[in-house]
């Protein structure tokens, strides 16, 4: 990787101070959770999360049945949660647009996550977009039905998937609202994500906690020794030209 020139590295660390002191300095206004919690409830994704969150709740109820080894559904996404969102953040959110053909190959999730490092304290901009919800949220009803054993299952699934789904945005909006970390837990989570948009967005990827699967792929790097990115929020930018 090309090392960038004085003066861009310079500019990106003066970006980098003015962006933490806007966010952790004495002028950052502090909110209540409560206060938090009801302007996440502004956004249309935790409402579309939760009717289908909801929906299969009520349907396993219904259905009733199952056994005790579903049980082990939501344990083990729980336990792969953050693989799998290290996965989608590295492969679907960072992806680099790319031509094949006359065809550009460059998802609506890709587009609004590069507006998102441009701008990381618009709000709007930190939800998941509600038109990729639109056909997402069904599509894992099909996927369930396919690949467990049985209704009750599937169900089981479902109430999981929709679960940590919820649980991800409240966390992602919660780290970029302005309520201050209190848990030494969600200060290193508040802390990892704000590393990966104000100094190097190659490196911390997960969003729901801190040095898990980062350790794991080697983007658990110590601060300290990691050069501020020119690209922090203009993903792409030297790639692209």
């Amino acid at each position: 990787m090309t090392r960038p020139s004085p003066e861009i590295e310079q500019l990106a660390s003066q970006r980098l101070a003015a962006d933490e002191q806007r966010i952790t300095g004495s002028r950052r206004t502090n909110v209540s959770l409560g206060a938090a919690w009801r302007s996440f409830l502004h956004a249309p994704s935790p409402w579309m999360i939760g009717a289908f969150l909801a929906g299969s709740v009520v349907a396993r109820v219904v259905v009733g049945g199952g056994s005790l080894w579903e049980l082990a559904i939501p344990a083990a996404l729980v336990a792969l949660f953050p693989v799998i969102e290290w996965v989608i953040h590295v492969v679907i959110l960072h992806w680099r647009p790319r031509r094949v053909g006359p065809v550009a190959v460059d998802s609506l999730l890709a587009r609004k996550h590069r507006e998102h490092h441009a701008d990381p304290r618009d709000i709007p901009l930190v939800f998941i977009p509600w038109p990729a919800l639109a056909w997402l949220l069904p599509a894992y009803v099909g996927v369930a039905l396919l690949a467990m054993p049985s209704l009750p299952s599937a169900l089981s699934l479902l109430v999981s998937v929709y679960g940590l789904k919820l649980g991800y945005e409240w966390t992602h909006y919660l780290v970029h609202s302005d309520y201050r970390p209190v848990s030494r837990w969600y200060r290193s989570v508040w802390r990892n994500h704000r590393l990966h948009h104000y100094k190097n967005e190659h490196y911390w990827f997960t969003v729901t906690s801190a040095g898990t699967a980062d350790r794991l792929f080697g983007t658990y790097p110590d601060a300290a020794s990691v050069q501020t990115s020119p690209t922090v929020k203009r993903l792409h930018a030297l790639e692209n030209g």
